[in-house]
Parts: structure tokens; sequence; C-alpha cells
């Protein structure tokens, strides 16, 4: 999108925007931290979110539908931060802290996902876009339910890690 000059043309480019971390998070980046942590009761939770993100991606498609227009990505600035700062910590860690690493990538990318969706339902209540903002509340829930799945997990391995320490 070359020019942003309606609240429309935003709310398109912030949902291209979530369309490809959710896209991201399915085809990569999670599947790399299943395959990452160490600790059965977090791979259980990566995966059970898994899931949930593919269906987040399908949700998002879904606002696009309801808008007639094509969903598109539009590349993720903060979100590529976000991994890369993941990748070059987990370089600096050792590897009895994996999983810790892992939890706390998480639980930052849920709250830039929480962050994000709250923005769009607000933009699509006002644009009165009242079936964007249902697949949004429920992409929303699950987002603050991961989050606190992930909380609990980092809570947990921290002090296990203590213990060892």
């Amino acid at each position: 999108m070359a020019s942003i000059s309606t609240p429309r043309e935003l709310f398109l480019h912030e949902l291209g925007d979530i369309l490809f971390v959710e896209r991201k998070l399915a085809d990569e980046v999670l599947p790399k931290l299943i395959g990452e942590v160490q600790d059965d009761e977090l791979r259980k939770g990566l995966e059970k979110h898994l899931d949930e993100t593919r269906q987040h991606a399908t949700n998002v498609e879904g606002v696009f539908d309801s808008l007639g227009e094509k969903p598109e990505a539009e590349k993720c600035l903060g979100f590529e931060g976000l991994t890369k700062e993941h990748d070059e910590l987990l370089g600096e860690t050792s590897g009895e802290l994996v999983d810790l690493v892992d939890t706390g990538a998480a639980a930052r990318t849920e709250h830039y996902e929480i962050a994000a969706y709250e923005g769009l339902i607000s933009m699509a209540r006002s644009l009165e876009e009242r079936e964007a903002v249902g697949l949004l509340e429920e992409n929303l829930k699950e987002e603050k339910e991961a989050l606190r799945e992930v909380e609990s997990a980092a809570k947990r391995l921290t002090k296990e890690q203590a213990k060892v320490a």
C-alpha cells in the first residue's frame, strides 16, 4: 500500500500486519520453538497454540473477505524485531536456559499480538464492521489465554532453574 489516507486504508494495513505475524508464527516461529524447548508441558502448550494460530490467520483472512478485500500480508517490522531479538539472545544463552528464553519471547509476542488485536477491534468498531469485530475478538481471547499459559510456564520454569543454580 503506497499511501494511507483513510481510516479504512489504515485498518487494512494493520490487518495485513497481523496477518503477516500469524502466518509467520504458524509457518516458521512456533514450529522452531516447539523443536527447541525441552519441557514437555511447554511444548504441548506451544503445539496447542500453533493450531490456534493457524485459525487466527484464517480468521484474519475472513476479515479481509468480509470487507470485500483480498488478504494481503504486510511485513511487520515490530515482529521481525522480536524474532531477531530471540535469535540473538538464544545464541548468547546456555542450553539449560532455552525454555526460559523461549517463554520470554512467547510472552513478548503475545503482548504484541494483544495490542494489535485491541487496536484492530477498536478500528473495526469505528468502521462499523461487526463481522470483523467478532473474528478479531475470537483471536484476542485466545491470545490472552496463551499469554496466561506462557506466563505460568515461565514462573514454573524459573523456579525450577533457581533450584538448579
